[in-house]
């Protein structure tokens, strides 16, 4: 029977290296997790982090999957305005800071309107999503994303 024990252990101890490795590999540069009150969402993601890809945006698309999204990267946290210009679908937009919190949300973006919208100081990430979506998932202010763009050292949901 102790051998059992030691097999029953080893097999633990493998499982758990396995589990590890596999929690490594969901946190990609394609995938934003989301987690807070509400539980735990995740996104696919396309990112942008250069300035000619954060100026185009989702403008012209004419449709989003439900689990996918855009994540938008600074260099530096920021003051970050957006606006709806050529964009065809109503967005959600999930502000946060260089830990990775959520600072704000706007909901529903109308699609073509030029009106400003203030994520306020300190930006250092924003997700894109569906309009409608964080209110119907309750994600909010507070709430943490995880993505490898944000620095660990200082992320409230790190990847490593």
């Amino acid at each position: 029977m102790r051998n059992g024990c030691a097999t029953g252990a080893l097999i633990a101890a493998l499982c758990a290296g396995l589990c590890a490795t596999s929690a490594l590999a969901d946190c990609a540069p394609g995938v934003v997790d989301i987690r807070g009150g509400f539980g735990q969402a995740r996104f696919t993601v396309d990112v942008a982090d250069t300035g000619a890809e954060r100026a185009l945006g989702l403008m012209f698309r004419e449709s989003l999957p439900k689990s996918a999204g855009m994540l938008f990267v600074y260099d530096t946290p920021q003051r970050a305005s957006f606006w709806m210009k050529n964009t065809l679908i109503p967005l959600d937009m999930i502000f946060a800071d260089a830990s990775g919190r959520v600072t704000r949300v706007h909901s529903n973006a109308m699609p073509q309107d030029l009106t400003p919208i203030d994520g306020g100081e300190g930006v250092a990430a924003v997700l894109e999503i569906n309009g409608g979506l964080a209110e119907k998932l309750g994600i909010g202010p507070g709430d943490e994303l995880r993505h490898p763009a944000l620095d660990a050292r200082v992320a409230a949901w790190p990847c490593d």
